[in-house]
């Protein structure tokens, strides 16, 4: 189940009609332009000191975001990513969702030691454990546990943790 908060439209027209009753649009314009420079920039220690000091995202230390990822550009200071993390290349972090009637708002937090695969989308107001792995492609719409190995869309555990430990001792060469 994922954690959103429900703010029902008033007036008409669909909710992101409104969106500038919803969130400043100099908050979104500045975003915009930290976000698409952090999206291109080649250095880690970098692209995390910008997101840090100007979105107001939670990166863990040593935590990698691939080239092209894109973090939610109107409530990026909601994603919260834990330590020694990996978020592949043109995955997309988001902590809103603009439906007709409302839009929901909703934390993101990834846990420490989590990979997430490229191309993948993260829902508003969902939880990946740590040591978890997301598969490329993924739909992450709902929490994954700690450990486990998920995948698809809709997304689905392929291996809980207990059997990915399992897994990494029939293949360890030790």
């Amino acid at each position: 189940m994922r954690r959103t908060k429900r703010y029902p439209l008033k007036g008409g027209g669909n909710s992101l009609w409104h969106v500038y009753k919803t969130v400043s649009f100099w908050k979104v314009f500045r975003n915009v332009l930290v976000l698409m420079i952090a999206r291109f920039t080649p250095f880690m220690r970098l692209k995390n000191w910008l997101y840090r000091t100007f979105t107001g995202m939670k990166i863990g230390d040593q935590t990698s975001i691939a080239f092209m990822v894109m973090p939610d550009i109107m409530y990026p200071e909601m994603i919260k990513i834990g330590r020694n993390s990996i978020i592949g290349y043109n995955s997309t972090i988001l902590a809103h969702e603009y439906l007709i009637t409302e839009y929901r708002l909703g934390e993101v937090e990834i846990g420490d030691e989590v990979m997430i695969g490229a191309n993948s989308t993260i829902l508003p107001g969902v939880s990946i454990g740590d040591g978890a792995i997301v598969s490329a492609g993924t739909l992450v719409h709902r929490d994954v546990p700690a450990g486990a190995f998920v995948g698809g869309n809709p997304m689905r555990i392929i291996y809980t943790a207990e059997e990915m430990k399992m897994r990494q001792k029939e293949t360890s060469p030790f």
